[in-house]
C-alpha cells in the first residue's frame, strides 16, 4: 500500500479521520452506496473509498491478486477472465442503474458470497492479507499475499462482515482459482421437502456441485469442473432422477441473476419490500439438513438447504424463532423495522467480545455506528 505522504486520495482520508477522532463526529463508510440498504441504520458525514483504485498487483501463476477498496468488483473480474481466472466465491456485483457497483471494499466489508459458497468457501475463507484505516487514523496492516501466510491471517478475516465498524479496508489481497473448464445446469420439478432430502443425498456422493437453487417447485443444480467429471454427472442424475438439462443460453443469466440478486425471487422481493405492505426480505442462515421452514411468504433456498431467503410479512420475533427451531438464525436483508437489529443478537460472551473489538480498533466510535449491532 502507497503511504499516505504520497497519496492523495489516501491522505484525505486519514486526515478526515483523525479530525472526526479529535471533534467526536461519526463518519459513514461508503464505496458507490449500492449495499446502503444492508446492515443498520446509517449515522455520520459519508466516507468515501472511490478515490482508492486499481489492482495493486497480481500474479496469476501464484493465484492472488491485490486491489485497493474502491475498485470495482467487475473490472476486478475483468482482469481476473484475461488469465482464466476468477473470485470462486462469486460476491454480488449490486448494480445501481445498469452499472454494477460493487467494490472491493465492500466485498470484504458486507462479506456476502454467491451460489457457490456451498462448494468453495466464504469471502473470509479467500481473503490473505488486509491493509486497514483504524479510528486512531492508523494505517495497519495484517497477513500477507501468499496462501500460506499465517501472519495475522485471522485479523484479515476478521473485517469479512464486519460492516466497516473496525475500520476502512483500504486494500486487500485474495485467493482466486481458475475458471472451471466445464459447467452445466440441470432442473428437476420437487416439493420443498424432496428438494432438501434429494441435496442432502446428492451432497454425500462424489458430484462436482458448484450450486444449488430451489423455488416454486423447481430445484436448479449447476455442476462445475473437468469436463469428463461433469459429463459423468450429467448422465447418472439424468439416468437415476426424472430431471432435464438447461441450456447455457438461459442457465448462465439464471445464475448471474441469483449473484446480483436480480433474478425473478430478488425482483418480486424487493417490489414487495418497497409496496409498504409490511414484507421485509430475510436470509436465514441453518444447517443443510434442517427441516423445512414455515413462514407466510415466498422462499428460495441455496447453498444445499444451508441459506434460505423469505420474503415475508411476519415479524422478527417470528422469523427469528424460526431459524432457531431449525438450528440456525435470521438476518433482515432489506427493508423491515430495523429498530431490534438487523443482525442476530449474541450472546453476552460475544457481545463482550465485539466491544473489545470495537474498542481496540476504533475506540471514539468513528465508524459506521449501528451498522452492525445498535450499540456498536
Amino acid at each position: 500500500m502507497t503511504p499516505p505522504d504520497d497519496d492523495p486520495a489516501l491522505r484525505a482520508l486519514v486526515e478526515r479521520v483523525r479530525a472526526a477522532q479529535a471533534d467526536g463526529s461519526a463518519l459513514e463508510i461508503a464505496g458507490h452506496g449500492s449495499k446502503a440498504f444492508y446492515g443498520g441504520p446509517r449515522h455520520g458525514e459519508a466516507l468515501y473509498t472511490t478515490g482508492l483504485t486499481g489492482i495493486s498487483s497480481y500474479e496469476p501463476t501464484e493465484l492472488v491478486v491485490s486491489a485497493r477498496a474502491g475498485t470495482p468488483i467487475a473490472e476486478l473480474e475483468a482482469a481476473l477472465a484475461e488469465q482464466g481466472q476468477c473470485l470462486p466465491f462469486e460476491p454480488p456485483r449490486f448494480r445501481i442503474g445498469s452499472v454494477a457497483k460493487g467494490t472491493v471494499g465492500g466485498l470484504v466489508a458486507a462479506g456476502l458470497s454467491g451460489p457457490s459458497r456451498a462448494s468453495v468457501g466464504a469471502v473470509r475463507d479467500h481473503v490473505l492479507g488486509a491493509t486497514l484505516l483504524n479510528g486512531r487514523a492508523e494505517v495497519l496492516s495484517f497477513g500477507g499475499q501468499v496462501m500460506k501466510n499465517v501472519a495475522g491471517y485471522d485479523v484479515s478475516r476478521l473485517l469479512c462482515g464486519s460492516m466497516g465498524v473496525l475500520g476502512i479496508v483500504l486494500e486487500v489481497s485474495l485467493k482466486v482459482l481458475p475458471v472451471q473448464p466445464a459447467t452445466a445446469t440441470l432442473r428437476f420439478e420437487l416439493d420443498e421437502a424432496a428438494a432438501l432430502a434429494q441435496l442432502n443425498a446428492w451432497g454425500g456422493q462424489p458430484l462436482p456441485i458448484s450450486a444449488s437453487a430451489w423455488w416454486s417447485g423447481m430445484l436448479l443444480l449447476r455442476l462445475r469442473g473437468a469436463r469428463a467429471a461433469v459429463n459423468a454427472a450429467v448422465d447418472t442424475l439424468l439416468t437415476k432422477h426424472r430431471g432435464e438439462g438447461v441450456d447455457d443460453g438461459m442457465a448462465t443469466p439464471f445464475w448471474d441473476g441469483l449473484r446480483d440478486h436480480e433474478d425473478e425471487f430478488f425482483i418480486k422481493a424487493r417490489t414487495a419490500v418497497e409496496s409498504n405492505t409490511g414484507a421485509a426480505l430475510w436470509r436465514l442462515s441453518v444447517p443443510q439438513t434442517a427441516a423445512p421452514v414455515s413462514l407466510p411468504g415466498e422462499q428460495l433456498i441455496e447453498w444445499g438447504g444451508a441459506q434460505r431467503w423469505w420474503c415475508t410479512a411476519a415479524s422478527a420475533a417470528t422469523v427469528r424463532e424460526a431459524a432457531q427451531r431449525a438450528g440456525g438464525h435470521a438476518t433482515l436483508f432489506r427493508g423491515g423495522d430495523k429498530a431490534a437489529g438487523v443482525f442476530t443478537p449474541l450472546s453476552a460472551p460475544l457481545t463482550r467480545i465485539q466491544r473489545e473489538l470495537k474498542r481496540e480498533f476504533d475506540p471514539a466510535g468513528v465508524f459506521n455506528r449501528g451498522r452492525l449491532y445498535p450499540d456498536l
